[in-house]
């Protein structure tokens, strides 16, 4: 992914990034020769952030919400945003990325799903639990397939800010041990947000799906997509 970014992207190139969480993607940005300012909402994740980028001069890190933090005079070549658009308040998102871009610059973001293959027998199984524990789960949820989920920029073309996105996808899997699996859950808003008592159980009844039914052991099959638009005003 990154690869492909650098191939529309010129070394040196100045670069905001919106929800830099503790700096995965910016370290990868940075590794390729960007000048980046990352802003990140969490004041905890920025500290992370800033101290596991400390030895890239061209890389700060400010505590902030994208949404109150006063753009700076000099435009920037590429808005970057890795799996946090989405967090932004839509009324301003594309507006303000827009206006934080250079004449023909780029605003380029990264989402990433959960689509069907892996273990497909346990996300099958596991549906039970969701519907037992969390009364928000539609009933007989299935994962699509990489071909089912739309390219979407609907957003962008309408905002008459951005041009047609250019979209690049990658399909990958990820192998969880059973505590792994419940700590990359515990990761996700939906599950925190859960009471108590109904995320304990429906942690437990995972658990045990995995222990007892799976050996132990889960795959999870990802795609992540890259869309690139061009500023067009």
């Amino acid at each position: 992914m990154f690869e492909d970014l650098a191939a529309a992207v010129s070394p040196g190139a100045r670069v905001l990034e919106i929800g830099c969480g503790t700096g995965q993607a910016t370290m990868a940005l940075a590794e390729r020769g960007y000048r980046i300012v990352a802003v990140e909402l969490g004041p905890e994740m920025a500290t992370v952030a800033r101290r596991n980028l400390a030895r890239f001069d061209s890389v700060e890190v400010v505590t902030a919400a994208f949404e109150d933090w006063p753009l700076p005079d000099e435009p920037f070549d590429v808005v970057f945003s890795a799996t946090a658009f989405h967090w932004v308040d839509p009324v301003i998102r594309v507006s303000k990325s827009a206006d934080a871009l250079r004449p023909d610059g780029l605003l380029a973001t990264v989402m990433t799903e959960h689509i069907a293959g892996g273990s497909e027998e346990f996300f099958v199984e596991a549906q039970d639990c969701y519907e037992r524990f969390d009364p928000a789960t539609p009933p007989g949820l299935r994962q699509q397939s990489a071909s089912e989920i739309p390219e979407d920029d609907r957003e962008l073309a309408t905002s008459g800010r951005f041009g047609p996105a250019k979209f690049h996808r990658y399909e990958w899997e990820s192998s969880y041990t059973t505590a792994e699996y419940l700590d990359l859950l515990l990761t996700y808003s939906g599950h925190r947000a859960l009471p108590a008592a109904q995320r304990s159980g429906l942690l437990n009844c995972i658990a045990g799906l995995i222990d007892e039914n799976h050996s132990g052991r889960v795959v999870k099959r990802y795609l992540t997509e890259l869309r690139i638009a061009q500023r067009l005003r």
